[in-house]
């Protein structure tokens, strides 16, 4: 049995070895942002990447064939590539949720300090901002995804799904720079609330989609029977209002359930073409690859990978387990990223359209450790946090970190 069932909730700490300190230069991140390759706001790297880790032997995750859909543009390459480009912090604890600021900077959730804090990302600077009330870290709960109100510009509201002592929930806080540090959270205004808890499969990634409507990924909490009881909101995807409330569109106009036959939702990301993609977390065999569409049963559980069922959903790309474990996703490039935790490498997935164009390809194999969280900047620019501090990794000196990457 693969960690995250209900007879082995901890994978102990591993023994690994760190390899050669690598140093990567400012001024190759500064040639990038002169050139036009970020976004205006996006965070630049800072000198002195991370020392890599040494990496164990990839295994090759399987390929699997998709709904067919293209925009016409061209297919991106079947190989691609990775460059650390530079590290924006280090020292962070139990880092899980981020959400870039309009000026760069970072805010960055503690998942077991319950605290958000943001990162300077010319200096690496941490500052505390303020700690969710009623968050109650245990096991894989905690504080975890972050979001942006899609007018984040005149009403300041930044976005938490946590677990409480009852539930898992969603909450919104005023964020006013001009308070004291510590103390620049407002009082959280509850949206959305009810969604199971447990020591495991707890979900947690928050998203506001292209149509500016609030998207979660829930679990299962290890009670796999809620997974397919369309009246449960553990292990589905929502789709809500900023205010937490049904949309129009959704599949039952009186729910915020927009997809079902989950087991753990971790990673949420929409291609240019504004399909959503969602990663999951299998059980012993496949981790998972899905392209989202409302009303979808995905199996669990039922099924876990490609099963061919009627009825069931079937991923677009599975993994081995132990290769994978996947958080959070990105699109970029043409590819979706995603972050591994046990597998601690980075997955790129090539799409034409909803059809990948080779199978999955990895990076960053063991250098790292465990990958938490990626985000898109904007054209050839990733973030990737590492998760090294969050009770199952080998932390050693520097983590957990926040890396820039130039992908192709």
């Amino acid at each position: 049995m693969r960690y995250g069932q209900a007879h082995k909730l901890y994978e102990g700490p591993r023994p690994r070895t760190r390899g050669v300190l690598a140093a990567f230069a400012l001024a190759g991140c500064g040639a990038l942002l002169a050139a036009g390759c970020a976004p205006a706001g996006a965070p630049g790297g800072k000198a002195g990447a991370s020392p890599p880790r040494a990496a164990p032997t990839p295994s090759a995750a399987d390929p699997a064939g998709s709904p067919s859909g293209s925009s016409g543009a061209a297919p991106p390459p079947a190989k691609g590539s990775v460059t650390v480009a530079g590290e924006i912090a280090k020292d962070l604890e139990s880092p899980w949720g981020v959400a870039p600021l309009p000026d760069g900077d970072l805010l960055v959730a503690s998942r077991d300090r319950g605290t958000i804090s943001r990162v300077a990302a010319a200096t690496g600077r941490v500052t505390p901002i303020g700690k969710v009330p009623g968050v109650a870290p245990g096991g894989e709960g905690g504080l975890l995804g972050l979001a942006l109100s899609p007018a984040f510009a005149s009403d300041r509201m930044v976005y938490a799904y946590f677990t409480t002592e009852s539930d898992n929930r969603i909450a919104r806080m005023r964020y006013d720079e001009q308070r004291d540090p510590g103390q620049q959270l407002g009082a959280p205004d509850t949206v959305f609330r009810g969604i199971p808890k447990g020591l495991v499969h707890n979900g947690g990634r928050i998203a506001f989609g292209p149509d500016k409507m609030l998207y979660a990924g829930t679990g299962e909490t290890g009670d796999t029977g809620l997974a397919q009881d369309k009246k449960s909101l553990g292990g589905k995807i929502l789709r809500m209002t900023p205010d937490g409330q049904p949309v129009h569109g959704n599949p039952e106009a009186d729910s915020v359930v927009y997809s079902y036959g989950h087991r753990n939702v971790q990673g949420l990301a929409w291609d240019k073409d504004k399909r959503l993609w969602a990663a999951e977390f299998g059980q012993n065999t496949w981790d998972e690859l899905n392209l989202i569409e409302p009303g979808a049963n995905y199996g669990w559980p039922e099924a876990e990978g490609k099963a061919g069922k009627p009825g069931l959903r079937d991923p677009v790309a599975v993994w081995k387990t132990d290769e994978a474990s996947p958080s959070g996703i990105a699109w970029a490039q043409g590819s979706v990223w995603m972050a591994g935790l046990k597998g601690e490498r980075l997955w790129r997935i090539p799409l034409a359209g909803a059809a990948p164009v080779a199978g999955p390809e990895a990076f960053l194999t063991g250098k790292y450790g465990r990958l938490r969280t990626v985000i898109a900047l904007g054209g050839d620019r990733l973030l990737l946090v590492t998760s090294e501090t969050d009770g199952r990794g080998s932390p050693e000196a520097g983590d957990d970190r926040i890396l820039t990457l130039t992908v192709r």
